[in-house]
């Protein structure tokens, strides 16, 4: 059935549904058990002449969804709000299509804002998620004033006051733009630098057996080499002139040169 529906931008010809979204956001808080920013059927017309609401409806032209944009703090911050659907289309997927739909309208009309929402509804949160919102904590949201006189109308506002308005009953998500480039262009970094095939077991012991195969090699080939590097000569002075002992100078830098040779 909800592939029929039409999720589209709202215009001032969709003003006729004003009175009938608000009294189903009314009545979907009420049974929720929380609140909402109240919104007056006028205030509802407002969102839908200004381009920032997005609407269903059946091919009849029956409502279905909707929701709206308000921005705050000169438009740093945006948030969809007021979302809601008819009960007869609930649990088949028009919140998600609505969602989608107001967050690309969000982001061609604020493109740096970040967008935010507050919400108690578990289904939300994971729409919310899909699109890329993180949970933040309220520090995060705007400080406008405005928006937070909107919870005035809400059951829980004496919990928001009591916290501070640090925190309350609503999770808060947030959506940041910039954030989100600065992932995006360290993931195709990330992505263009070579791939290196990982170090298998095998070529970690060859490693290993090569440096003390190559450290038997050295203690045989000085074995080996021994002989000719001893010099026995007479005590005292004797033998080539040498004074005081030892193998002569030619012999020490015959040595020499082995030791450096093979590193010994």
């Amino acid at each position: 059935m909800n592939n029929n529906i039409i999720v589209r931008e709202a215009t001032n010809a969709d003003a006729h549904f004003a009175e009938t979204i608000t009294n189903e956001m009314a009545e979907s808080a009420k049974a929720r058990g929380t609140g909402i920013a109240k919104r007056s059927p006028a205030y509802v017309k407002m969102k839908m002449e200004e381009g920032k609401a997005v609407i269903a409806t059946t091919p009849e032209g029956l409502w279905v969804g909707f929701c709206y944009i308000e921005s705050w703090e000169h438009e740093k911050f945006v948030a969809n709000s007021g979302l809601v659907v008819a009960p007869a289309f609930r649990k088949g997927g028009v919140a998600t299509l609505i969602k989608r739909k107001v967050f690309e309208l969000s982001k061609k009309r604020y493109p740096n804002a970040k967008i935010f929402g507050l919400t108690t509804g578990l289904a939300v949160m994971k729409i919310n998620s899909d699109l890329g919102y993180e949970p933040v904590t309220y520090s995060e949201l705007t400080n406008d004033e405005e928006f937070w006189k909107g919870c005035q109308s809400c059951v829980n506002y004496d919990i928001l006051k009591s916290k501070d308005r640090k925190n309350c009953m609503c999770t808060a998500m947030l959506y940041d733009p910039e954030e989100k480039a600065k992932n995006e262009a360290a993931n195709l970094a990330a992505m263009s630098q070579p791939k290196h095939e990982p170090v298998t077991r095998e070529a970690k012991e060859f490693a290993a057996y090569s440096k003390l195969y190559e450290r038997f090699m050295r203690i045989k080939q000085w074995k080996l080499l021994a002989p000719f590097m001893k010099h026995h000569e007479p005590a005292g002075n004797g033998g080539n002139g040498n004074k005081g002992g030892g193998a002569p100078e030619g012999a020490r830098r015959q040595r020499s040169l082995f030791h450096s040779f093979f590193n010994f």
